[in-house]
């Protein structure tokens, strides 16, 4: 029973690994870059390794940096094959972000909080249900105060400036090609 759940939920692809049905990622997503696609979900800003990066120094300021730390090495931890490897990142895991000890602690409702000894026998989606905990407290609390911090909206100008300046030299090729033929 145990293992027919595992492979079913594993079966979950992530939203950068959903297609159209021509085969290809949605076009919709596809045209919007950085921090536009930011805007639009937080799945799509922890896709994006110069979001997580913005997104990471905008909650070390707001002290709650470890809430992405902890839902990173999830992400990571579910790609483990090797059993033994598997074992040491997921006790990592527990001593870094879950244990009363833990140096990054993430808060995590009581009852959810796992024991050391699960830690025997790990599987890819152990922290599932944490990590999901995580990923709700960050969407509906940190991502929109995020998306208003002078962090998110300074990147915003610089690249809407930079977009319209190379926007600018296109132009400026295309009239010259014009005048000089």
């Amino acid at each position: 029973m145990f293992t027919r759940a595992v492979s079913r939920l594993s079966r979950k692809r992530p939203p950068s690994e959903i297609n159209d049905s021509d085969g290809k990622p949605g076009s919709s997503q596809q045209t919007l870059k950085g921090t536009s696609r930011w805007t639009t979900s937080l799945e799509n800003l922890l896709e994006d390794p110069e979001g997580v990066k913005r997104f990471r120094e905008f909650l070390k300021k707001e002290f709650s940096e470890e809430n992405v730390l902890f839902w990173l090495a999830c992400e990571e931890f579910k790609k483990t094959q090797d059993k033994k490897q598997m074992q040491e990142k997921a006790k990592e895991i527990y001593m870094t972000f879950l244990s009363s000890k833990a140096s990054c602690q993430v808060n995590v409702e009581g009852q959810s909080r796992l024991s050391e000894t699960i830690l025997e026998e790990p599987h890819p989606l152990m922290f599932q249900k944490l990590q999901d905990q995580i990923f709700n407290l960050m969407k509906y609390d940190s991502y929109s105060r995020f998306l208003k911090s002078d962090i998110f909206l300074k990147h915003k100008r610089a690249e809407e400036q930079e977009e319209n300046s190379s926007e600018a030299q296109s132009v400026a090729k295309r009239a010259s090609r014009i005048y000089n033929t």
